[in-house]
């Protein structure tokens, strides 16, 4: 199986440009280089089961970290979270199947509804969610960072018969999660532990919604939706402070390094997050392929010929790849 217009497709870039994985810079996707150092973890979390208590642990850290007023529930990633929507609206009592996704976004969540039967309607401003039984932003946007403020969000509530906000990259924005509203009638936030932790392969995410709501995501998510070691993780990641604020500073920092490398090729600035750049140059296309005959891999769109989408480096290397990549696309 392929990935369907993701980053992350590392394989397709070696089928296409060759070399090893040993030998990619993968930037296609927003994950943070720099993981969290993962604890020691005792064996029972790799030979028992998770208990209930535990996983109400890892709850009450996320639910306290993001000063959740409504309840919480932690699934196997974000994405699980996406996958669980057409099956979640009927067994809420959702009346139809209308949905409107505010546009161009992350693919998903058009892609899961479609799949299942709606008529998925595209639009391109906050206005025009309205009248629909099921709506949903991506805040901050992937992958042009836009961001709405949550008052403006709330102001849909009554419009919609349910409003999923999806801020899997909200963890370096300070003012504008709705986590704190979600105790309000028709909300559903998802958020995403992997990207800004730097840690997908444990596929951690958190539905965050009233507790009627989280009942029922309970019920489709079944007894065990996460491993004990992303309980375990999470938890200690969650309650790390001192590791949050620092990583956030270093992130910004390098967002704002990347703008500059770029700037000599000509590619413009669209927008982006701590996390990702989007930049618009005459052809992504050949663009990326510059990039990936440096073994680097980007992240282009099939709906823009001109918008790609970069990753932050990590490590000192990285960085010198990337600008030695460069040097040669401002030379050509």
């Amino acid at each position: 199986m392929t990935l369907k217009d993701h980053g992350g497709n590392i394989d397709q870039a070696m089928a296409q440009h060759g070399g090893a994985v040993s030998d990619w810079l993968d930037l296609s996707t927003g994950i943070n280089p720099c993981a969290y150092p993962i604890p020691d973890l005792p064996p029972p979390t790799w030979t028992d089961l998770p208990t209930i208590s535990s996983k109400e642990r890892l709850n009450e850290t996320a639910k306290s970290a993001w000063s959740c007023r409504g309840d919480i529930l932690a699934v196997s990633g974000a994405q699980t979270a996406i996958q669980m929507m057409p099956h979640f609206a009927p067994a809420a009592g959702l009346p139809g199947r209308h949905a409107k996704i505010l546009t161009p976004t992350y693919n998903e969540h058009a892609n899961v509804l479609r799949l299942a039967g709606w008529i998925v309607e595209e639009v391109s401003h906050l206005e025009q969610l309205a009248d629909c039984d099921l709506a949903i932003v991506v805040n901050p946007n992937n992958p042009n960072g836009r961001l709405y403020r949550p008052e403006q969000l709330v102001a849909l509530l009554p419009h919609v018969g349910r409003l999923v906000v999806d801020e899997s990259f909200m963890d370096c924005e300070t003012g504008y999660s709705l986590t704190p509203d979600t105790d309000k009638t028709g909300l559903i936030v998802f958020r995403s532990f992997g990207k800004f932790y730097g840690l997908a392969g444990i596929r951690l995410g958190f539905v965050v919604a009233s507790p009627k709501d989280i009942r029922i995501f309970n019920q489709l998510a079944g007894p065990w939706p996460v491993s004990g070691a992303a309980i375990e993780i999470g938890i200690t990641a969650l309650s790390d402070h001192e590791w949050q604020n620092e990583t956030i500073l270093r992130l910004r920092k390098d967002a704002a390094r990347l703008d500059t490398l770029i700037q000599p090729t000509g590619a413009t600035l669209v927008g982006g997050t701590p996390l990702f750049r989007l930049y618009d140059c005459p052809n992504a296309a050949v663009f990326q392929d510059r990039l990936a005959a440096h073994h680097i891999w980007s992240r282009i769109f099939p709906y823009s010929r001109s918008f790609i989408r970069l990753g932050l480096p990590g490590l000192q290397k990285d960085w010198e790849k990337l600008e030695i990549a460069i040097k040669s696309i401002e030379k050509g």
